[in-house]
Formats: C-alpha cells, structure tokens, sequence
C-alpha cells in the first residue's frame, strides 16, 4: 500500500512527464526538482536515472516515425562521454551546492529562452557536439540537459515526431550510462526500486497524453508556458535550499 507521500509524488511525476513531453525539454527539467522534496539529491540522480528509461523507451515507441541517425551520432555521441564525466564529477561536490547549481541552471536557462525565444543555432557539427557535450555533463552532475539539447536539435528543423524520437534516443543513451556510473556511486539504493514499475508505467501514460495534447495545442505556445514553470521551479529549489 503506497502511503500518500509515495502518492503524491508519483503524482507530480505524472505531471512532470506530461509537460516535459509537449514542452519538449523532456521531464527531467522538473522531475528532478520535485523529486528533490522528497529524497536527497543523490538518491533523486540515481532514480531520475532509471525512470527515464522507461520514459524515453516510451517516446522512441510512440513517436516511431524515424530516428535521425546522424544527430544521434553527432549528439549522441559528446553526450554520453561528458555523462559519464558529469556523473563522477557529482560524486566530489556538495549536495547542497549541486542543489543550487540545478536552481540557478533552471532560471537562468529559462530567463536565456524566454528572452531570446527567436534564437537559431546554426545547424553544423561543431555546434552539434558543442551542444551534446553541455546536455550529457548538465545531466550527469544536475540530472537535467535536456532543454540545452532541445535548442540544439531544434537548429535542423525536424518533423516534430522524428525531433522527440530523436531527442528520446539520446535521451536514453544518456541515461543507460549514466544508471551505471550512479550505481558504482551509490546512487541507486534496494530500498527505492520499489517505484521503478509505478514511473514505467507513468512514463507510458505520461507520454501518451504528452502526444494527445501536442495534437491540440501547438508546441511553441505550450513551450513558453513550460519556460515559466521552469523559471518557478528553480526559483523554489534555490529558497528550499535555505529553508
């Protein structure tokens, strides 16, 4: 029986997945601050971690319609290297001091694309790399990266289901690295994998009315609002540091 704690937080969660999902900055960007109201911050790396996979397991599913393969190689790639280093680099820095690292990254990131809304990356492999390198290092020591991926895909103007596609399969690289390194850091403990199948399945559902949404609401208009929760967001993890 799952007390109201447990509840609640799967809750959120849902909701974390179902705004990551149409905002497309994946559900990270605000699972990993409310996961933090209720763990300690490494434990919140560690399950982030493996809801993730299911979560983009669950995108690369739903959203078939042909993976890039060179973005996933020239993204992919620089990501999953600065992943592992993000990942170790963790392990040697206050928790407190990595909580608000993830507060100040969440505000000034979204204040960056709040503001310049129209920015283009230019669509070449430096900035490709450039771009996977800051995500995978953003989630391996912060548990999000996916916003800083997101503007770098965005630059090739992908179909929107081939971009979450796309962005899930990196997504997912990630987050198979970086479950290991977690796990050789004590991150991932016995006692929380109890809620690996209730975030499966709330990857699956989350991701489903994600999809069902984007059908009626345009991303861009709900993209803005997803940068404002961002903003929120940060702004409570850098006070509940303090209080």
């Amino acid at each position: 029986m799952l007390s109201k704690t447990t509840f609640f937080f799967l809750f959120l969660s849902l909701v974390a997945e179902i705004i990551g999902t149409v905002g497309g900055f994946g559900s990270s960007v605000f699972f990993v601050p409310i996961a933090n109201f209720f763990f300690d911050f490494h434990t919140v790396l560690g399950i982030t971690a493996l809801f993730h996979l299911a979560s983009n397991l669950s995108k690369i599913a739903l959203f078939r319609k042909g993976l890039d393969k060179k973005l996933l190689l020239n993204i992919g790639i620089p990501s999953v290297i600065f992943v592992i280093v993000g990942s170790y680099a963790s392990k040697y820095i206050h928790t407190t001091f990595l909580e608000i690292t993830l507060g100040i990254f969440l505000v000034v990131m979204s204040l960056f694309f709040l503001i310049k809304e129209n920015l283009v990356i230019k669509p070449e492999l430096k900035e490709s790399i450039i771009g996977g390198s800051i995500s995978g290092f953003a989630a391996g020591l912060l548990g999000t990266g996916g916003a800083v991926r997101g503007i770098t895909m965005a630059a090739y103007n992908l179909e929107k289901s081939k971009f979450i596609a796309t962005s899930a399969a990196i997504d997912f690289l990630i987050d198979f690295t970086r479950s290991f390194t977690y796990f050789q850091n004590g991150y991932i403990h016995q006692h929380d994998l109890y809620l690996i199948p209730y975030l499966f399945l709330i990857g699956l559902i989350g991701t489903y009315i994600g999809k069902r949404i984007l059908y009626y609401i345009p991303q861009e208009k709900f993209k803005k609002l997803s940068l404002i929760l961002v903003l929120l967001v940060g702004i409570i993890t850098i006070i509940g540091v303090f209080y």
